[in-house]
Parts: structure tokens; sequence; C-alpha cells
């Protein structure tokens, strides 16, 4: 099931059907439009084997379609593994629409796109994202069931945002412990990359753990945000800035991409951690880090909070129980350090076994036949 739109109809189809079932593994991927209401999305579905892949919309304006293509990919890819290592009965899955989201979103187009969602018939199941808000999936829901991170009116659990900075900072523990033997942030000093929705929620965390902080973001409303709530908060003028200041922990929480070879040479940090997804550049950047010395917190692990708070919903939302199984992620980073150790291997590649052996030994389950 593959519709191709657009200026880069060619390339699109080209990358769509070079990943559906190749060495990306997807098993689906879906090019979505509705020309009145300017819909463009694409939907990415990487895996079902654990269950309906759960990923969210993410609302941007791609320079082209091929780059949202690539975005879409690598995201549901993520969210599999994201799934899995949450301890989820879910898939991988993620969209991608296409547009500005301060002058694009309307009802009509939002609706268009839950009507794509509905004519999946629960293989994905849609949440929030970049651009994307718990009021937006209202709209959306009112033309498809397979909606989570709802408002809270509406049955939902709210802003996923609160246990993604949640379960990063746990993360972030785990790693100082691995590092420094205590997991305490007090008296080290975190550099965030983006004050966003998780950013600045990561601060209060460890503001109150007693961590000195340094921000950047390329939005002075952001910065103005923490720095009115956390005066001793410090602002970084560039990324450059930041990146080259004396940090025990770096934390990219904005867009994905941002750890590369110039990054790691930079860093005086011996930890990164963040709410950002796809943080490495490219493959092989995890064995760099681990030259450096650096320990390197998978993303999709210890950004898995978000994915946990909706996914509760699918049961009744319970905030209690949705965060007590975020504060999981702490065992799981300890357990994914310590492997790495073990077996002379970044983390990075630990957490990538660990994913795949779950998907592989709980997916080989529905090959057991039961009477419907």
């Amino acid at each position: 099931m593959t519709t191709v739109f657009g200026p880069d109809i060619a390339g699109a189809e080209d990358a769509a059907v070079s990943t559906v079932g190749g060495p990306s593994g997807h098993e689906q991927v879906v090019f979505c439009q509705d020309q009145q209401s300017g819909l463009r999305a694409i939907i990415a579905i990487y895996s079902t084997a654990l269950g309906p892949g759960l990923g969210g919309t993410r609302f941007y304006p791609y320079p082209s379609e091929s780059a949202a293509l690539a975005d879409v990919l690598n995201l549901s890819k993520a969210m599999a593994y994201k799934n899995a290592l949450a301890g989820l009965d879910l898939g991988g899955g993620k969209a991608v629409i296409i547009g500005d989201p301060q002058t694009d979103k309307t009802e009509a187009l939002l609706r268009a796109y839950g009507r794509f969602v509905e004519s999946l018939s629960g293989r994905y199941i849609t949440a929030c994202d970049i651009g994307t808000y718990s009021e937006d999936m209202d709209i959306v829901a009112r033309e498809c069931q397979f909606v989570t991170g709802r408002t809270v009116p509406n049955g939902g659990a709210g802003d996923s945002s609160v246990l993604t900075a949640f379960g990063v900072f746990q993360g972030m523990r785990a790693c100082a412990e691995h590092v420094w033997g205590s997991g305490s942030l007090d008296g080290r000093t975190v550099g965030i990359e983006g004050v966003g929705k998780v950013g600045h929620r990561l601060v209060d965390h460890l503001v109150a753990d007693g961590a000195s902080v340094v921000i950047f973001d390329t939005s002075s409303s952001a910065l103005e945000r923490v720095r009115a709530q956390h005066p001793a908060v410090s602002v970084a003028p560039t990324r450059a800035e930041l990146i080259g200041s004396r940090l025990d922990v770096y934390s990219p929480c904005a867009l994905g991409g941002a750890v590369d070879e110039t990054t790691a040479d930079a860093l005086t940090a011996r930890i990164i951690c963040g709410g950002a997804n796809n943080q490495l550049a490219h493959p092989g950047v995890e064995k760099v880090l681990l030259d450096h010395g650096i320990v390197y917190a998978p993303d999709y692990l210890v950004n898995s909070g978000g994915v946990i708070q909706v996914a509760d919903e699918l049961h009744g939302f319970s905030f209690d129980r949705a965060k007590a199984k975020a504060a999981q992620i702490l065992t799981t980073t300890r357990q994914i350090l310590a492997t790495a150790d073990a077996d002379g291997v970044p983390p990075a590649v630990a957490a990538d076994r660990l994913a795949e052996r779950r998907i592989a030994e709980i997916g080989r389950l529905r090959g057991i036949y039961l009477r419907r």
C-alpha cells in the first residue's frame, strides 16, 4: 500500500521500494495526500512483531519529500527498538506531516490525516511529536480510533514530555553511577541543547538534584522561560560554545544528528544523555565516542518515558503506573552499560542486541496459533 505524491515522486518511490522488505526491514511505508487541506504525510511501520506500531506524528517543514522519508524511516525503526527496550507489547511506527505547523496546521488537515491513520486498521497508533500536541490528537481522534497522547479531559495522558524528561533523568543517573560511582548529579555540570518540550522539564529535575546547568536554544522565548524559572541557569550564546564548555554531561534535546566526530572531539563531557531522537549523525559514531572515553546512553532507551506514558492510555491511563514503569529506565540503562563493558562494545550496540533479542523471542510467539 504505497501512494506517492509531489515533485519528488521518483526519488521518494525509489527510496520506499528500496526500504520496504529491504535492508532496513520496514514492513510498510504509506504516502498520504489530501490536496484540499494541504496534507502531505508519510507513515512508516518498521515492525509489528511485538504489536501495533506506536509512534508519534512529527509536523515539520522538511526541505523535500526525500528528507521527510529519510527521517520517518529512521524514526520508525528507533521506535521499534524503543518500545522493545521499554518492555511494551508494541511495535515501531512513526509519521511525518510535511509543512510548517505554525501556518499549515488546520482542523481539516488533521482530520484528513486521522482518516489515513484509520485506514491502516490499527497497524499504526499515533501520538504527539515535534510540532504536534495533545489538542491536535483530540482532533485526529475525531476521525480515528488509533490515537494516544490525548488531553486529560478526553481520557488521555496529556503532555508526554513529562515522563520523557523524567526517563532521561533516570538514564542520566544510571550513567553518572556508572562513571563516577554515584547516581546523583549534585555538583555536576550538565549542558542541555534544546529547552523545548523535554529540555525545559529536564532542567527542573537537574536543578532539584543540585546540578549546574548550561543551556542553548535557537529560540529566545524558550531560553527566557527557563531563565525565568531558574535564574541560576547559564545560557551559552552559541551551540559551539555549549559543546566546548567544561561539562560533565552533554544532553542533546533538540533535533537528531547532533553527535558526530566534530562534537566528540570538542566535548569534555564524560556522558552524553539526552531526549532527542536519533542523536548519532551516522553509524560508527558510537565507536568514536567509545574511543574518546565518552559514555553514550542510547537515545531510544532513555527517552522512552514519553511512549510509556502514552502507551498506558491503551489500558486506561494511570499516571502513577506509567511513572513507575518509566522509572525502570534507570535499571535498564544500568544493565546495558554493564553489558557493554562486559562485551567490550559501545552501549548502543548492547542496547540494539537487547532490543533485537526481545523482538525475536517475543515476536516468535505470534506463530503459535490461537483461535479467536
